[in-house]
């Protein structure tokens, strides 16, 4: 089997067909919490309190519910970002 082969068989990367519309600052918020250890070490990256960020990550929950794709866990997030396309295993 080629390398032209194997391209033609890999699907290409496309997001889910239901995504959340989360504003510039919610994507920020959850791109910068996916790679941290803690909202409080989110919190001081971005100059934000931990309620702040918080309430910003209820609502992207809130949002990918709304389109029937509950996500509660951190985990699921990651999923998530990565089924959108926002992030690539490699960032995590």
């Amino acid at each position: 089997m080629t390398f032209d082969d194997i391209a033609r068989f890999e699907a290409p990367r496309q997001p889910a067909t239901a995504q959340p519309n989360l504003s510039p600052r919610e994507l920020e918020v959850l791109l910068v919490w996916l790679r941290s250890d803690s909202k409080t070490a989110v919190a001081a990256a971005m100059y934000l309190s931990v309620g702040t960020v918080n309430t910003h990550l209820s609502r992207i929950r809130s949002k990918y519910t709304l389109v029937g794709r509950p996500a509660p866990t951190k985990a699921s997030l990651v999923a998530r970002a990565l089924q959108d396309g926002l992030i690539e295993i490699d960032d995590l």
